[in-house]
């Protein structure tokens, strides 16, 4: 099993970002790149996070070795080392035996590893993505442009760098005794990342800490949910309507300038470029409307330039993304608020069987018919839910205040105060490997949870925004794959603080981890490493409280940002507005559904008569070719009287069901032997009218 479990748990990583990409991103429409990139970002970040419970495993077995080792060398103690895996029991081995963890990583590997996934992160975040976000924003024609504008955009972020970097060695160099190697150095520019992803992490993890159980706690309330519902579709219909009106007066510059360049211009295939980003039904509408048999004239002065091009088609990429966005989540937060008021509808049912106010859109499946039947659905939704979701969310307050607890005592190795610390080194004494894996990862796991799922929440207005179901725009993705790139870091190098598996923190003369070493030794800045790292996640306790009492909301709200306040009267407005924009929407599409039952039921009923009529309608074009056939001296027989053909005349009215024959009206023109109008067949004026449709 050596290097399997690293080997699988690469693979699965790629799937689950794969996996998330496809859901945030959209395969079809964005560019190659910007997926490449996010891709890759987020692919090693949550490598880092899968990988890392394998490395602490294989250093504690190191550490092992390393005792026994030095007890060998005194003559009282023999130790026995084995190779074989840990038996998957729970009776404690002994202690003079190092049971190799059945994910034992050999050496040289995970050094190799780490310095790869480290390295191409870093140049990820502070090289190559601020590069391909200002190229994918660009509203340029050519591959040149686009590089060229994103090089300027680029030019103070990546001056501000080397600036920074170059007084730092000028100062090393002036400084004679300051003796600082490559390695040195190396380990400065890793701390300062460090720094500055550690300042954003305990942000983010005093939000999510709080937040993260809140939500599910919130989610059990049905009756509070339905109503934070109301409030969000009163946003989003705002939102909704701005993005409309945007879209419209860009599109309205486009019709314009589509105009105003005709087909022989020299920017005419920049305009056609614009043109493809735009919906269908504002292509078609101004397809109509160009007029292109004009020809270009030079004397006009009043044609846009290439730069005032490139900024329209910037405009346009964006208004078309949010409002595809907007729309798409409106008919998402519809589906939702139509769902929380059928709860509540079915929470008071005698039946016990879920009843849905709208059909599904979709067929109803295997797993829907014979498991999720309506009355496990009633259960689940009106009963069961909503205690699952509140003893989660005991479970998870209980971890965080956990979390809290340690980063407050992770320093404190004599006694040991942070629990974490505490349940691996009891684990290690047993070298019970299976276990330390385990909570390693459920640890690390609920701290990248609340740091990453506040990078998901949060929202800088209109500017970085990840939306689920394929709506998030190249800039956005690739903005959290920076974010992802300068957090996982410091996150794990937090993480190994508080189980007491990085020196520089316990100042324990303890084997350090591969991803520690390949981190160098924090000692060279003895300020960072005995102070910042130490007492600055002290500061989530301040940030946890405030969160709780959502002094953040509170303070957008006084700025002018709707949050939703229980005690508001704005809230309360909106939460009104948004209970009548859903009934509206509830009622449009109850029409729309009993239309479309009419329109089905109509076509049940009369499936049948349909079937007759066209049977009937073979029997008169039969009867039709069949008059070619008879004599003549019939038709001279029907001039003076109506009983001789009374009989076959009977059997057309029947096949056909319809007006007697004998009296043929203007507007009932259906008549085989196309009679004269307003005439009956005996007072024909004469025998050719009869033949005039042969």
């Amino acid at each position: 099993m050596s290097g399997a479990a690293l080997g699988i748990e690469i693979v699965v990583v790629f799937f689950l970002a794969l996996f998330l990409l496809q859901r945030y991103g959209d395969f079809k429409k964005q560019q190659r790149m910007v997926l490449f990139g996010t891709l890759l970002a987020w692919y090693l970040c949550f490598l880092i996070v899968f990988i890392l419970p394998l490395d602490v495993s294989t250093t504690i077995y190191k550490q092992c070795l390393i005792d026994h080792e030095a007890h060998a060398q005194t003559p009282s103690v023999s130790p026995v080392l084995s190779n074989q895996t840990t038996p998957n029991t729970s009776i404690s081995p002994s202690k003079s035996v190092c049971y190799k963890p059945w994910s034992y990583i050999p050496d040289g590997i995970m050094p190799v590893f780490w310095r790869v996934v480290y390295w191409t992160s870093q140049c990820l975040t502070w090289l190559l993505l601020p590069f391909m976000q200002s190229y994918a924003r660009s509203g340029g024609f050519s591959i040149t442009g686009k590089i060229k504008t994103a090089l300027i955009e680029n030019a103070i972020y990546y001056g501000t760098y080397l600036l920074i970097f170059g007084s730092l060695l000028i100062y090393v160099a002036v400084h004679f005794q300051w003796h600082l190697s490559w390695y040195e150095l190396q380990t400065i520019g890793i701390t300062a990342a460090n720094t500055w992803g550690l300042f954003l992490l305990v942000l983010l993890l005093g939000y999510g800490l709080v937040e993260i159980p809140r939500s599910y706690w919130e989610v059990s309330r049905q009756g509070h949910l339905l109503i934070k519902t109301y409030f969000k579709a009163a946003k989003l219909m705002t939102e909704k309507a701005d993005s409309e009106e945007n879209l419209e007066d860009v599109m309205e510059e486009v019709r314009k300038i589509n105009e105003s360049i005709k087909y022989n211009h020299p920017l005419r295939k920049n305009v056609d470029t614009i043109l493809r980003k735009c919906p269908v039904e504002y292509q078609e509408k101004m397809g109509r409307n160009i007029d292109d048999c004009e020809d270009f004239d030079d004397k006009q002065n009043t044609h846009p330039t290439e730069r005032s091009l490139s900024k329209l088609h910037k405009q346009v990429i964006y208004a078309v993304q949010r409002h595809n966005r907007t729309r798409v989540q409106w008919q998402i937060l519809l589906e939702q608020a139509f769902h929380l008021e059928d709860v509540a509808k079915n929470e008071t049912s005698t039946s016990r069987q879920f009843v849905h106010s709208f059909a599904p859109p979709e067929p109803v499946g295997w797993f829907r018919r014979y498991i999720y039947t309506p009355s496990v659905e009633w259960y689940w939704e009106c009963l069961l839910k909503q205690w699952f979701y509140r003893v989660l969310s005991v479970v998870l307050s209980l971890f965080s205040m956990a979390v809290v607890w340690s980063e407050c005592t992770f320093f404190s190795t004599r006694p040991v105060l942070s629990l974490f610390a505490v349940f691996i080194q009891l684990a290690e004494r047993d070298y019970n490997y299976l276990y330390i894996e385990m909570a390693c990862f459920i640890t690390i796991f609920f701290l990248c949870t609340c740091v990453y799922s506040t990078v998901f929440r949060i929202r800088v207005f209109n500017y970085y925004y990840l939306a689920s179901h394929h709506q998030t725009d190249a800039y956005s993705l690739q903005f959290s794959g920076m974010l992802f790139c300068r957090l996982t870091p410091p996150l794990c190098l937090n993480f190994l603080g508080l189980i007491h598996m990085d020196s520089a923190i316990s100042h324990q003369a303890k084997e350090q981890t591969a991803y520690t070493s390949i981190m160098g030794s924090m000692r060279v800045l003895s300020f960072i490493a005995n102070g910042f790292y130490i007492y600055y996640p002290m500061l989530i306790v301040i940030l946890c409280i405030a969160t709780y009492f959502s002094l953040g909301a509170r303070c957008l709200n006084l700025l002018g940002f709707q949050q939703f306040m229980g005690d508001n009267e704005m809230t309360s407005d909106l939460i009104d507005e948004g209970k009548e924009l859903l009934q509206r929407e509830r009622r449009k599409r109850q029409r729309i559904e009993d239309g479309q039952n009419r329109r089905r039921e109509w076509r049940e009923r009369y499936a049948q008569s349909d079937e007759i009529a066209a049977r009937n309608r073979m029997s008169i074009e039969f009867c039709k070719e069949a008059v070619i056939f008879i004599p003549s001296f019939l038709y001279t027989e029907a001039k003076y009287t109506r009983s001789s053909s009374q009989t076959g005349r009977d059997s057309i009215e029947l096949l056909q069901d319809a007006e007697p024959l004998d009296f043929i009206d203007e507007t009932l023109n259906d008549d085989p032997l196309q009679s004269e109008p307003g005439r009956y067949l005996s007072m024909s004026s004469s025998r050719s009218r009869i033949f005039d449709d042969v």
